[in-house]
């Protein structure tokens, strides 16, 4: 019983990481993923109405902080706002 547990969880997790959609990475347009500089997570990231740039979730040792998505030049991802 637990080992088909497992397997289900282990499903579960592998379909969690899967691209959905046509150009999604999660809820990432694809360009987007492509701009984002490595070692941020991708998983967690989210456009956030209030200003309109992307933020994740980093994960440290003590707490769970929200940040803003960066390029690899460190310029924060955003999209324009149409006025």
């Amino acid at each position: 019983m637990k080992s088909r547990i497992s397997v289900i969880g282990a499903i579960l997790l592998g379909l969690g990481a899967c691209v959905d959609g046509a150009g999604t990475v999660g809820a990432l347009p694809e360009e987007v993923a492509a701009l984002a500089a490595p070692a941020q997570d991708l998983t967690t990231a989210r456009l956030q109405e209030a200003d309109g740039c992307y933020w994740y979730v980093h994960r440290g040792p003590v707490e769970s902080t929200l940040l803003p998505l960066r390029t690899a030049k460190g310029n924060p991802i955003c999209v324009s706002r149409a006025e």
